[in-house]
């Protein structure tokens, strides 16, 4: 056999492959969102496939808005998407990180649902930082 970078196969970033097969699954529920100004982190091993993040609070109590975001910066400076009572957001993003904050003074609760591929966190080197509109 020959040596070489060719030589190599390895699960990555840019390789259909990973993003096309089955994700490994990820779930997490009754998460608390109590502050307004220190964002939870919820971390991945693995970069997601795919992600849902769901406002958990019931629809028929107190407004209760929640923010999440792919920074600290950004989802307490903006860069943010904000869901109210019951509300959930679906997308096909390569993240490993997610930022959850109160969108108010009053907590709520969330649920996140994600499918992880085998490509390792440590390879998604993004400066996702909040200050470039990615947040």
């Amino acid at each position: 056999m020959g040596s070489g970078p060719f030589n190599s196969y390895q699960s990555g970033l840019h390789n259909v492959g990973s993003f096309q097969v089955s994700s490994i699954p990820y779930a997490s529920a009754s998460i608390d969102v109590i502050s307004a100004t220190d964002p939870i982190v919820i971390s991945f091993d693995r970069v997601t496939k795919f992600i849902i993040i769901k406002n958990t609070a019931d629809a028929m109590g107190s407004d209760a808005p929640m923010k999440f975001g792919f920074s600290e910066n950004g989802v307490k400076d903006g860069n943010y998407v904000l869901l109210l009572n019951e509300e959930e957001y679906e997308a096909d993003f390569k993240v490993t990180r997610v930022y959850l904050l109160a969108g108010s003074a009053t907590a709520c609760t969330a649920s996140i649902s994600a499918g992880l591929t085998g490509i390792p966190a440590d390879r998604l080197k993004h400066n996702w930082s909040g200050s470039s509109g990615v947040g």
